[in-house]
């Protein structure tokens, strides 16, 4: 592995979510998206979590999520627990924010330039 491979696995790492999500599907979303940030903020290496929902401009996306992880390894652990979690809760997010609220997502992880 080299130094910068190194370096990235040690560095912050973001994973944002951005959705359009439809106004009448926003209050059950925005209820969903609140109860995922409850159980990701316990997890070890969150840094910061936020959910943000627009309120003006011209953007496409008026929701987006925000969580800042210590290092690649503990967003890779939380991943895991989050799936265990959903498949313990018989959740499946994309079944119940996509296909049910009719949100269109775009999601990535991020470094910060």
């Amino acid at each position: 592995m080299s130094d910068r491979d190194n370096a990235e696995q040690d560095s912050t790492v973001f994973r944002v979510d951005k959705f359009i999500v439809p106004a009448n599907s926003l209050p059950r979303f925005t209820e969903g998206m609140l109860k995922i940030q409850q159980a990701v903020r316990t997890l070890p290496g969150c840094v910061r979590d936020i959910v943000l929902t627009q309120f003006e401009g011209t953007g496409t996306f008026n929701v987006v999520h925000i969580v800042e992880w210590d290092s690649e390894l503990s967003l890779s652990r939380a991943q895991q627990a989050m799936q265990k979690k959903f498949s313990a809760d018989g959740f499946d997010p994309k079944l119940f924010f996509v296909d049910e609220l009719k949100a269109i997502a775009d999601m990535g992880l991020y470094h910060e330039a």
